[in-house]
C-alpha cells in the first residue's frame, strides 16, 4: 500500500455504506494503520445519495476529506454520476453490474461485478451487498488481514446476523478472484 489510500464508498441511503466504511476503517486501525472515517446522505437520506469516505495511511494524516479518491465503489447510476469525476487517473473503479461504466471514466482499473445481484440472489438479503462490497475492496487493496476485517464486520453487524454476513464476506472475496481469473483467462485466449 503506499503512503496514503483514499476511498470513497457511494450508494443510496439505506444500502449499508457509512456502515461498510466504519469497517473498513476499524480493520486498517487493527492493523496499525491511521485512519481518518467521514460520512454523509443527501437531505433525501434513505434512497438518496449516501458517502462514506475512509483514509488510510502509515503517517499522520494531514487533512481529513478524500481529495485523490484512489478507490471508487458505486452501486447507483446516480452515485456513478454524481462521483466518477473524483476519481484519480491511477484509480480504482469498483462498480456494481448494473451500472453502467460512464464515457467520462478515467480509471486506470475497472473491475464491475455483481454486488447487489450476489446479495439479493446467492446470499438470499440485500442488506448484505455491503458487506460483499466491504469484501471486494478488501480483495483488491489489501488494507487489512481476512482475520481482521472478519472482526470488525462481526462486531458491527447485529447480534444473529454473524453467519450471514460472514457468507456475504466470503462472497465479496469470491467476486473479486473471479473477475481476476476471468482476466487472465480472457488475456490468455486473446
Amino acid at each position: 500500500m503506499s503512503n496514503q489510500l483514499e476511498l470513497r464508498l457511494t450508494g443510496s441511503g439505506g444500502q449499508g455504506l457509512i456502515l461498510g466504511g466504519v469497517i473498513l476503517a476499524e480493520a486498517a486501525i487493527m492493523e496499525g494503520k491511521k485512519v481518518i472515517q467521514s460520512q454523509s446522505y443527501g437531505p433525501e437520506a434513505r434512497g438518496g445519495s449516501s458517502k462514506a469516505e475512509v483514509i488510510i495511511s502509515d503517517e499522520e494524516i494531514d487533512f481529513p476529506k478524500v481529495l485523490r479518491t484512489n478507490l471508487l465503489l458505486t452501486l447507483t447510476q446516480k452515485s456513478c454520476s454524481k462521483y466518477i469525476g473524483s476519481l484519480d487517473r491511477d484509480g480504482i473503479l469498483l462498480i456494481d453490474s448494473s451500472v453502467m461504466v460512464p464515457s467520462t471514466n478515467k480509471a486506470k482499473r475497472v473491475i464491475q461485478v455483481p454486488i447487489l445481484k450476489t446479495a439479493n440472489e446467492v446470499i438470499g438479503k440485500s442488506m448484505v451487498a455491503n458487506i460483499i462490497a466491504v469484501g471486494a475492496i478488501n480483495s483488491i487493496l489489501h488494507i487489512a488481514s481476512e482475520k481482521s476485517l472478519e472482526f470488525a464486520v462481526l462486531s458491527r453487524v447485529p447480534k444473529g446476523t454473524e453467519d450471514l454476513n460472514k457468507r456475504a464476506l466470503e462472497a465479496g472475496y469470491k467476486l473479486v478472484k473471479n473477475y481476476n481469473s476471468l482476466k487472465e483467462n480472457c488475456q490468455l485466449v486473446g
